[in-house]
């Protein structure tokens, strides 16, 4: 932040508090106390609000999409002006992904966080060949919203996903300086 955005920011903030109880069957009744600037109480009553939190997992949800299974969580890139268009490559990927399963939900009736963005991306895939072929394109384009909005993620609240590493360290030193630098002895004697 700049010292001149910083200087148009107010001295104070004023805030709402707004305390939810979260009662779900098979668990203790808990109480949660969420800050907001949404002061007016009469259009954004307490239970609009306790709402809008429990979307915020979507949110987890959507990042997890964009760094697992487009695999940005490793950029390969090396400058920093490659890595800058590595991150807008996934994002413009992301977001073209997101239009196609914003049109399968319209197309079908459904809510676009139904639908699998790794189901998405496979039926794009599997589609690719055909959409660049001479294929008349919109009976395709409409069997490829109907096929994506077929993978439908179940209902699953409070789901409790741990985070942890899949990927495993390799049993080899690190390549610290150029291949033909290392001898044979080198590999020998580790």
């Amino acid at each position: 932040m700049s010292v001149e955005q910083y200087e148009t920011l107010p001295e104070e903030l004023t805030l709402r508090e707004v305390r939810i109880r979260v009662e779900q069957k098979g668990f203790r009744t808990k109480s949660l106390v969420v800050v907001t600037t949404l002061l007016d109480a009469e259009p954004y009553p307490p239970e609009e609000i306790a709402l809008l939190y429990r979307r915020r997992w979507q949110a987890e949800l959507h990042l997890r999409s964009l760094k697992v299974v487009l695999q940005m969580d490793h950029l390969r890139c090396k400058t920093p002006e490659r890595v800058r268009n590595e991150f807008y490559m996934h994002l413009v990927s992301y977001n073209l992904i997101r239009g196609v399963m914003s049109a399968a939900a319209f197309q079908s009736g459904g809510s676009p966080w139904e639908i699998s963005f790794k189901g998405t991306l496979q039926t794009l895939s599997h589609f690719l060949p055909v959409l660049l072929a001479d294929a008349t394109t919109d009976a395709w384009c409409k069997a490829l919203l109907t096929a994506v909005a077929t993978h439908v993620v179940g209902h699953r609240p409070d789901r409790f996903e741990p985070r942890r590493v899949k990927r495993r360290p390799k049993p080899y030193k690190l390549l610290q300086k150029h291949r033909r630098l290392y001898t044979i002895r080198d590999e020998q004697s580790s």
